[in-house]
C-alpha cells in the first residue's frame, strides 16, 4: 500500500507544477504583467525561461521517479521564493491577508511534501530508477 501511495502523491504533487508551466507558457505575456507587478523587472524573459526548466525538469523527475529527490530539490528552489514573493500575506491589506495566508500556507505544505520526498530518499518502489536498477544484467 505505501508503495501505491508514493506513486498516487507523486502524480498529485507533479501535477500542480505540470498546470504552472502550461499556465505560464500559455499566458506568458500575462505572467511577465504579474512578475511587473510584484516588481520582478529584471529579465523576465530569462526569469521565465529557468523557471519553467526548472518545473519541468523537477516535475519529469519527481513523477518517474528518476532521482525524485533531485526533482523535489529542484521543485523547492522554485516554490519558496515563489511562495515567499506571492503570498506575503503579512504585507497585504486586511481584505486579502486571509486568502493570501491560506494560499501561503497551501504552498508550505506542498513543501512539506516535497521535503518528504527528500527525506525518504526517493521515489519507493514504483520508479524509473529502481527499475532499471532491478533490470540491470549481472555482470560476467
Amino acid at each position: 500500500m505505501k508503495d501505491f501511495a508514493d506513486l498516487i502523491g507523486r502524480v498529485l504533487i507533479t501535477l500542480i507544477f505540470f498546470f504552472e508551466v502550461y499556465d505560464t507558457l500559455g499566458f506568458w505575456e500575462s505572467t511577465k504583467d504579474t512578475m511587473t507587478a510584484y516588481n520582478i523587472t529584471w529579465n523576465q524573459d530569462v526569469l521565465l525561461i529557468g523557471m519553467v526548466t526548472l518545473l519541468i525538469l523537477g516535475s519529469f523527475m519527481v513523477l518517474i521517479g528518476y532521482y525524485a529527490n533531485i526533482g523535489a530539490f529542484l521543485l523547492l528552489l522554485y516554490l519558496i521564493p515563489v511562495t515567499f514573493i506571492v503570498y506575503s500575506f503579512w504585507n497585504d491589506p486586511i481584505d486579502y491577508r486571509r486568502v493570501n495566508s491560506i494560499g501561503f500556507a497551501k504552498n508550505l505544505a506542498i513543501c512539506g511534501g516535497l521535503l518528504l520526498l527528500i527525506a525518504n530518499g526517493g521515489a519507493g518502489k514504483f520508479s524509473i530508477k529502481r527499475m532499471l536498477h532491478v533490470l540491470r544484467l549481472p555482470k560476467e
